[in-house]
């Protein structure tokens, strides 16, 4: 009973058309799967007046989610493949806000040849570290406290192809990506910039170097901006976050090799933004299991190269604020946020992240792992946002079955250096967390 009626959900999710083609083919399959993750969450030192706070969030070692993946024999040891997944929070059954329905939908060909997919996918920064050396080696990260990501250029990559080639053994695993921007563009931001200078009475025909300083003492301090500005300046800042949640465009790879319990690999993606500026991305590292033993450590860094003022007039550096604003809102996405380590990007152009931890299989039910990451943030002319993190966060996991676990962890994050060194913009410095969950998978 059971079975007809996963059969039935099935066949309404996909429709009637991929009923007909399972049957004629007689080699398709379509997969239904999921997680539902629930935890309640403390930590410490957070809020406006740094009070803390006691939450239940959507999803502590995995975001929840549900997707299906679809297969169709080809013959000769082809196939083609679809895989949509849609993330959402437990918690409330809303999905994230600032996230896509389908965070993961792409459709590919695998054969003896490689694998090729196209759409919205993991880039080749996540795959390579979940792969080669995850943080634990039951999830390759914990969701509500996940350093590490802060380094993975945002992780997933829309309008992306991938092509991947593998021995037969899987010993050697090499993957290449790009990704199409699709014409994100900066000329709403650009136009933005030079009305609020105008409402300003800034000479747009005027030498930038007679205007810069007025320039940049009125926005470095947004607070200060007279009323009758408001709106052109909340037209300039609607414009900059609509520009930054665009596609972009990517280049990059990774390889990866594993035997014996060793696995090792790197991978480097570049990162075109539309206002001009590159972000490179490289990892590195490698794990070792023996038996109830896992060990891992890895590296990461990015480095951003911004574009350099080269015009002459007034309006010319508007412009230029205004394209330099959107990409810095793109790396910001990328950088912060409080479960990707959180702290403050600023001004800064260059992050590197030392990771390392083990795990170990107590018991048959019992999974016990400690990370430890330390971060290096540079490059701040003024050296207020130059300086460096360290984060710690124990797990411990009880499997009630292959498909239900419960877990626990608590975790510690310190930062200091220059005086805008934050985890967050209310300025802590220092935070506690602690999570108790219930994960299903089915």
């Amino acid at each position: 009973m059971q079975k007809k009626i996963l059969a039935a959900a099935v066949a309404a999710l996909c429709g009637v058309a991929t009923t007909a083609i399972a049957q004629q083919a007689g080699g398709s399959k379509v997969e239904l799967w999921g997680i539902v993750d629930a935890a309640v969450r403390h930590t410490t030192n957070e809020g406006a007046d740094k009070s803390g706070l006691t939450k239940m969030v959507g999803g502590g070692m995995s975001q929840s989610r549900w997707g299906l993946n679809v297969e169709e024999d080809l013959g000769g040891g082809s196939k083609a493949l679809v895989h949509l997944e849609h993330r959402f929070n437990t918690d409330t059954g809303e999905k994230d806000a600032t996230a896509p329905f389908f965070q993961l939908s792409y459709v590919g060909l695998q054969g003896p040849y490689g694998r090729l997919t196209m759409g919205r996918q993991w880039n080749v920064l996540f795959d390579v570290v979940t792969s080669t050396y995850a943080s634990f080696p039951y999830s390759p990260y914990m969701d509500a406290y996940k350093p590490e990501l802060g380094m993975a250029a945002g992780a997933r990559t829309s309008n992306a192809l991938k092509y991947t080639l593998a021995t037969p053994t899987r010993n050697w695993v090499g993957t290449v990506q790009y990704s199409f921007a699709e014409g994100n563009k900066t000329d709403a931001a650009e136009d933005a910039a030079l009305a609020l200078g105008s409402a300003a009475g800034i000479p747009l025909a005027a030498p930038a170097s007679a205007t810069m300083a007025g320039i940049n003492a009125m926005l470095a301090n947004p607070s200060g901006i007279p009323a009758p500005l408001a709106p052109a300046y909340g037209s300039l800042v609607n414009s900059v976050r609509g520009s930054a949640t665009g596609a972009y465009k990517t280049a990059g790879g990774f390889l990866r090799f594993s035997e014996n319990g060793i696995s090792i690999g790197g991978g480097f993606l570049r990162t075109y933004l539309p206002g001009g500026t590159d972000l490179d991305a490289w990892t590195f590292g490698g794990s070792y299991r023996n038996g109830p033993l896992y060990l891992n450590m890895g590296y990461g860094l990015n480095k951003i190269k911004s574009e350099k003022f080269s015009g002459t007039s007034t309006a010319d550096y508007l412009r230029f604020l205004a394209r330099k604003q959107v990409d810095q809102g793109m790396i910001n996405n990328m950088w912060q946020g409080q479960t990707n380590g959180g702290f403050q990007a600023g001004d800064a152009d260059k992050r590197q992240m030392v990771k390392m931890g083990f795990g170990y299989q107590v018991t048959p039910q019992i999974n016990a792992g400690m990370h430890y990451y330390y971060a290096k943030q540079s490059g701040d002319p003024t050296g207020a946002y130059n300086g460096k993190a360290h984060f710690v966060v124990a797990v411990a996991n009880y499997a009630f079955s292959k498909r239900t676990d419960a877990y626990m962890a608590v975790d510690y994050t310190k930062v200091n250096g220059g005086e805008k060194m934050a985890v967050d913009p209310n300025g802590a410095t220092k935070r506690q967390g602690f999570t108790v969950g219930l994960r299903h998978r089915f």
